[in-house]
């Protein structure tokens, strides 16, 4: 629930409704407007509405503009509202940046799309869901899912390097028990050429030549085994980018094609259903404007009619309402019935129903197309992007086989050079022959092989440490990917724990409610959700249990409540959003009008109940319904 504050709220509203110009200051808690039908404060709530960031409010009839400015904790709102044509647009700063959940749950005036719902019986699942952004909670769940299943893939490239374990480890323990072998024959061998020396004077002038072979010899085979390496790496390289390719490609066949075309058309049908939403929405709110208008005026004809027949005594008061008063157009001038008045509402009443439905529909009809349009335009986006990756990747094999080509050119080159220099060194061993040179040439040999083998060592060790510092990473990627499966659940189930929240907050206060309103033969009102069907989707139904006067329960229908009972149903299922979204969070104000269906001892039952959930409770009220009202509620009676 809110957490009160001392801060007194101020409202400057300028010609928004039937207000000219007003001042007036809420305190924390509950402040009722008083007074009877046309006294401006029906445009008082929706001035603080508009303040609050939404448009259902009108601007007075004879202004361009109208303006209203909110004053609160410090901070001051202002708006300015159009409203020329058939749609009222708005500029400036609001309390909001979007205001349809405190449009759906805290601003409970008559046109509340809530209460119209209970009232006539509608769906109530999907008015309690929409704040939630589903198609977000999806895409989410898929940008997750994308990222566990890359953290999965490094885990069995870390279990698959694990393995590799034993056997780097055994092969640097092989290259040393050969390193130590060759260093202790070349040790032997170096002291046979020692014990040679004194004839190496004159042997010199022959093996100088062999000498200069031998290490370019040894040369030759260091380059032609540094490129065979290079070969080896850029081969692996390739099979790495291969892999990567064919997943990309698994995943790019997934994805169904999502033309341009498609995608623009269906940007074209949102913008025609926006247009069609806007008509509808325009247009309801001009008839809504006609009927208060209309209802307004009946209701100061009585009161003048009344009056007349006072005034002339001819006979009684009663009879001449009970033949019928007949009263003068405001329109025209003409004298017409009353009666008349009231049918052209009443049809108009049912023009505005008629648009509400097709708005109604039209924003389901919105919501559908740019779901569609949102997921082909992600699904066209991926596409690219793999394509990208797949052009990219493509290139880089490519890369990878001309340097292969270089290298193998290069190592066949260095291999007739080899041959060419064994050649070479093979006839100057056949002419230099004695034992100093053999023992030169076989520590050469050995020279090369220790210094291979070490280079090998180094390599295996330098490996074995990349792979022992990726084995560590697992804990943390572990880690990561139990996170990433706790969001993912905390995502799915965050609609379902939303919808519970919602029927346990109803039900809770429906109970609470029904103790303290005491209406006759109801004994339980409770709202119950339902799995998915074939035939419909997860729902909300709406459950009413009576009592016979001899004790009997039995289960009634939404439809047989009373006006008085549905609209306190009404009022319970918006204040279930109201929790359930935790719209206190962000909107101080809770509002509330049209309670005239509801007696006023209930009516004040009703008021202190819902004190408890918003800072500012602003309820408008006829006289004799305030009355009932505790005395320490701030009362506002000009406005």
């Amino acid at each position: 629930m809110s957490q009160r504050r001392e801060d007194t709220a101020r409202l400057e509203v300028e010609r928004i409704g039937g207000i000219e110009a007003a001042t007036v200051e809420l305190r924390p808690g509950v402040t009722a407007l008083v007074g009877r039908n046309a006294t401006n404060r029906t445009s008082f709530l929706q001035s603080i509405m508009a303040a609050c960031g939404s448009t259902a409010a009108s601007v007075k009839g004879d202004a361009e503009d109208g303006r209203v400015v909110l004053e609160l904790g410090g901070d001051t709102y202002e708006r300015t509202l159009h409203g020329r044509g058939r749609s009222v647009t708005a500029s400036g700063t609001a309390l909001l940046d979007e205001p349809r959940t405190a449009e759906l749950f805290a601003f409970l005036l008559e046109a509340n799309p809530v209460r119209q719902a209970v009232a006539r019986g509608d769906p109530l699942r999907d008015l309690i869901m929409e704040p939630i952004d589903t198609d977000a909670i999806e895409a989410e769940i898929a940008r997750l899912q994308t990222e566990r299943r890359e953290i999965e893939a490094e885990l069995d490239d870390i279990a698959g390097q694990e393995k590799r374990l034993p056997d780097l480890q055994a092969e640097r323990e092989r290259l040393a028990e050969e390193i130590a072998a060759t260093e202790r024959e070349l040790a032997e061998k170096r002291e046979r050429l020692a014990e040679a020396g004194g004839r190496l004077d004159e042997e010199r002038a022959r093996s100088s030549e062999l000498d200069e072979r031998l290490a370019e010899l040894n040369a030759r085979r260091r380059d032609l085994e540094e490129v065979r390496s290079d070969i080896d790496i850029e081969e692996s390289a390739i099979a790495e980018v291969r892999a990567e390719i064919e997943d990309l490609e698994r995943e790019r066949e997934e994805l169904a094609d999502a033309p341009a075309e498609t995608i623009e058309e269906l940007d074209r049908q949102i913008e025609f259903v926006r247009e069609q939403k806007r008509d509808a929405e325009a247009s309801m709110n001009d008839l809504q404007r006609i009927i208060q208008f209309n209802e307004e005026m009946i209701d100061g004809a009585d009161i003048d009619l009344l009056e007349d027949e006072v005034a002339e005594g001819s006979e009684s008061v009663t009879d001449r309402l009970v033949e019928g008063g007949r009263v003068v157009c405001w329109t025209c001038g003409s004298e017409v019935s009353q009666a008349a008045v009231e049918s052209t509402l009443d049809r108009l009443r049912r023009v505005r129903e008629d648009e509400l439905a097709t708005a109604n529909s039209l924003d389901e009809r919105l919501a559908d197309l740019e779901a569609r349009r949102d997921r082909l335009d992600r699904q066209r986006q991926r596409a690219a992007t793999i394509d990208r990756e797949l052009e990219s990747l493509r290139e880089e094999i490519a890369d990878s086989r001309d340097r292969i080509e270089r290298f193998e050119e290069r190592a066949a080159e260095l291999a007739e050079e080899i041959a060419a220099i064994e050649q070479e060194v093979d006839q100057l061993q056949s002419r230099t022959q004695g034992e100093l040179l053999e023992t030169k040439e076989a520590v050469n040999e050995l020279e090369f092989e220790l210094a291979d083998l070490r280079e090998k060592r180094e390599e295996v060790e330098a490996e074995l440490e990349r792979v022992e510092a990726r084995v560590a990473e697992r804990a943390d990627l572990e880690a990561e990917r139990e996170a990433i499966q706790e969001a993912i659940v905390e995502q799915r189930t965050r609609i379902e724990r939303t919808e519970e929240e919602a029927v346990e907050q109803f039900n809770a206060q429906m109970d609470d409610l029904l103790d303290l309103l005491a209406y006759e033969n109801i004994e339980r009102v409770w709202l119950e959700p339902r799995d998915a069907s074939e035939d419909t989707g997860r729902t909300f139904a709406l459950h009413v249990v009576r009592t016979t006067a001899t004790g009997t329960t039995y289960e009634d229908t939404v439809a047989h409540l009373s006006e008085s009972e549905r609209e306190v149903t009404a009022i319970v299922f918006a204040l279930a959003g109201y929790l359930a979204h935790d719209v206190y969070e962000d909107v101080p104000f809770l509002l509330l009008d049209s309670l005239e269906a509801i007696d006023s001892e209930r009516i004040a039952t009703l008021v202190e109940y819902v004190s408890d959930y918003a800072e500012y409770v602003v309820v408008a009220l006829l006289p004799e319904d305030a009355a009932a009202l505790d005395d320490g509620y701030d009362r506002v009676t000009d406005i």
